[in-house]
């Protein structure tokens, strides 16, 4: 990809304290970044994709054909996630996407299909990492970090490193403005990050779980508002996908797996027993072989990421 400006400067988005826009401000900016090639999407409250419709929930259209499992979906709605984003402003203004903008809270696009990669550096001590181990690159400011935006695509990944998430492929990320800096092409740093969350290593070469974990159970979790097969039921199928991850992204399932369950449990009055949950989300990634403090260190963005969500 050539080293220009994907973004036009014309179109930067104000970052300032207290800025709301209305849905017509969003559908305005969308419509710009998709006639510079940035493929978008509206995010609903919680700043979160909407959800899919009744005839592509729990994918049972079989997806879209630009998923990681491709599929045949041609759903004229805002489902799948990033990969309902598209360039395409017939059908950003469409009648199935109208209803959407009029309840967004954000754009949203997606890195990979604009040719970028995203390094979401989501907290102070993140930003001094990247100074002092990234390239100089284009910079956009965020309300706890900077997005580090880059020439070229990767697989994306998170939790590489502590508050650092990759947002390239398969993924999306907020747009919060133009930045400022010449973009460089993808280094070789930040690819190497990726490589090494998503190798996981073989069964045995990490610390087993200890039998003696805690167990989440009602009476861990008093202020739960769900019944205990409900979110058993829940646990357990998050469980088998990280322990179906035997070879690769064992990390980044575990941390899907902890957002996915503390995402249940955001309107509840408290305590949920929110660590036991996720003790058990790290002990089904430590015994497929990812070591112990990197398993930590992702649950823990998992459970805290609705909470940065909503904030």
């Amino acid at each position: 990809m050539p080293e220009v400006d994907p973004i036009p400067r014309s179109h930067r988005w104000p970052l300032a304290d207290g800025f709301q826009a209305t849905g017509s401000d969003y559908l305005r900016t969308a419509l710009a970044l998709a006639e510079s090639g940035i493929p978008v999407l509206p995010l609903r409250e919680g700043k979160l994709p909407f959800g899919n419709c009744a005839s592509c929930a729990r994918c049972a259209c079989g997806g879209r054909p630009n998923m990681k499992t491709p599929g045949p979906c041609q759903c004229p709605a805002v489902c799948h996630g990033w990969a309902a984003a598209t360039t395409d402003s017939t059908v950003i203004t469409s009648p199935a996407w109208t209803p959407t903008w009029r309840q967004a809270v954000a754009v949203a696009y997606h890195p990979g299909g604009a040719g970028l990669t995203v390094v979401d550096l989501d907290s102070p001590e993140a930003v001094v990492w990247a100074r002092e181990s990234l390239p100089p690159t284009r910079v956009v400011p965020t309300a706890r970090g900077e997005h580090w935006i880059y020439l070229g695509v990767m697989p994306s990944a998170n939790a590489v490193q502590p508050g650092v998430d990759i947002k390239s492929l398969m993924a999306y990320a907020r747009w919060l403005g133009s930045g400022t800096g010449t973009m460089a092409d993808l280094p070789p740093a930040v690819r190497a990050l990726a490589e090494k969350e998503e190798t996981t290593p073989a069964p045995g070469s990490a610390h087993r779980p200890s039998p003696e974990r805690a167990v989440w159970d009602l009476t861990v979790a008093t202020g739960c508002r769900h019944t205990e097969t409900y979110v058993r039921t829940g646990l357990e199928k998050g469980l088998a996908l990280v322990r179906a991850r035997t070879e690769s992204g064992a990390a980044s399932q575990a941390f899907g797996v902890a957002s996915f369950l503390a995402a249940q449990h955001r309107r509840c009055p408290g305590p949920c027993g929110l660590a036991a949950l996720g003790q058990q989300i790290v002990d089904a990634a430590v015994s497929v072989g990812v070591p112990e403090p990197y398993a930590q260190r992702a649950v823990a963005r998992g459970l805290g990421a609705e909470r940065r969500s909503a904030a």
